[in-house]
């Protein structure tokens, strides 16, 4: 079956950047003052998640730093829900896999999946938060904040849903999860955020916010009184930030490697259109991908493979760095049990392309329009198929780097990575 020549092409975002980072924590926590609730010798939780958040190992030292100058005794919380298989050797050895380790960061890894039941909400739900963060007589709230895979609300993925999910641990995440079946997103947010601030200690948070390039483009220390006010103006300037796919109506979007240090569903269903509805775009989607093919995970996953559901087609490779106990339990937790189907298993690359090419309409094979990336936080340099620039041979939204040529399979029919 003949498939369509591709180009490699280079998207141009913008690129805010923090310039120092530690200097910029520094500089940011200063102006809370925190030294004058932090007395010689306590001790201050800080959060660090299941994200690849750039810088993360630098950020979490540079607090860590500064909980030191002001008297305290800092020390590192995994709080990641139900990620690292709900246990705390693998939220241990996720983060450090991210760099934040005793070792450089000078403060003591703290994991538990404990937790302590602080209250209940309004609504009956009971509030979970970690042992160890509990017993802290500080906590300092670090989070990403993005777009959420999943709800939409004023308040998405970034502080409040690291109070909620990250330090309720496999409980705490479950039980919210369930909630959110029977209440609005916004309303567990709230309620829940409401009950760990009054009764947890939360000394401040630490917002990153992340630019097309995923690089760090901004730092806030927020005082626990403004975390939804802050939120909520830092949510919409994420948005403006992320980056996008190239064209908006895809055939085949081929993904060459997924994973929870991406996003919480693998791939982040914001860009590839599928955060309403797993197989399908809707009219609030900003992609429309008829098929997504995902050709391995990310090893930072550890074989958490949840968002792989969200594809149609999948390789033999992929498959096989699947551990389906992590698998189960986060997609379990989550209330997103189809995040874990198996799509369509391929022994190569080329073999499920073909396939899917069937599957696009009455478009001819070789005038598909076909995008492939590396992972949706790595979005600068990606391959179009010919179809998008057969007229001019320009990319408005940036340059072309080189083609058009064939896609580069292997003698076993595998695909080039990005």
């Amino acid at each position: 079956m003949p498939v369509p020549l591709m180009y490699r092409i280079r998207q141009n975002f913008e690129r805010p950047l923090v310039a120092d980072v530690p200097v910029e924590v520094s500089r940011q926590l200063q102006q809370l003052h925190l030294s004058q609730q932090v007395r010689a010798g306590q001790t201050v939780a800080i959060t660090v998640g299941s994200r690849g958040i750039a810088n993360i190992a630098l950020i979490a030292k540079a607090v860590a730093d500064h909980v030191k100058s002001i008297g305290g005794v800092p020390v590192i919380i995994p709080a990641m829900g139900s990620h690292g298989g709900a246990t705390t050797h693998g939220q241990r050895a996720m983060i450090e896999s991210f760099g934040v380790t005793e070792e450089f960061t000078g403060a003591q890894i703290r994991a538990t999946m404990d937790t302590v039941v602080v209250a209940q909400t309004s609504h009956g739900i009971p509030v979970h938060f970690d042992r160890h963060a509990f017993e802290a007589d500080h906590v300092i709230v670090m989070g990403r904040i993005k777009p959420h895979t999943m709800f939409v609300g004023d308040v998405e993925s970034g502080l409040h849903k690291m109070m909620l999910i990250g330090l309720g641990n496999h409980a705490g995440a479950l039980t919210y999860h369930r909630a959110i079946k029977n209440y609005p997103f916004e309303t567990i947010i709230q309620s829940v955020a409401d009950v760990v601030l009054s009764k947890c200690k939360v000394l401040a948070g630490v917002a990153i916010v992340e630019n097309a390039y995923d690089e760090t483009a901004l730092i806030r220390a927020v005082p626990p009184a403004e975390f939804f006010s802050q939120e909520k103006a830092l949510l919409k300037q994420a948005i403006a930030w992320m980056p996008k796919l190239p064209f908006p109506d895809v055939d085949l979007l081929i993904v060459d490697r997924i994973g929870k240090n991406i996003s919480g569903t693998g791939m982040d269903t914001n860009i590839v259109g599928r955060k309403y509805n797993d197989h399908a775009a809707t009219e609030r989607d900003n992609a429309n991908c008829k098929r997504i093919l995902v050709r391995s995970l990310t090893s930072q996953s550890k074989g958490n493979a949840c968002g792989i559901g969200i594809a149609e087609f999948t390789t033999a490779r992929a498959v096989s760095q699947i551990d389906q106990d992590y698998t189960r339990v986060n997609c379990i937790t989550s209330g997103h049990p189809t995040a874990g189907m198996i799509p369509l298993v391929y022994p190569n690359d080329l073999s499920a392309i073909e396939d899917a090419l069937l599957t696009i309409g009455m478009t001819e094979p070789e005038d598909a329009k076909i995008i492939q990336i590396r992972d949706t936080l790595h979005l600068s340099e990606v391959m179009v198929s010919e179809s998008y620039l057969r007229e001019t041979g320009v990319f408005p939204g940036g340059e072309v780097i080189s083609g058009p040529e064939p896609m580069a399979f292997d003698e076993l029919g595998q695909l080039a990575d990005i």
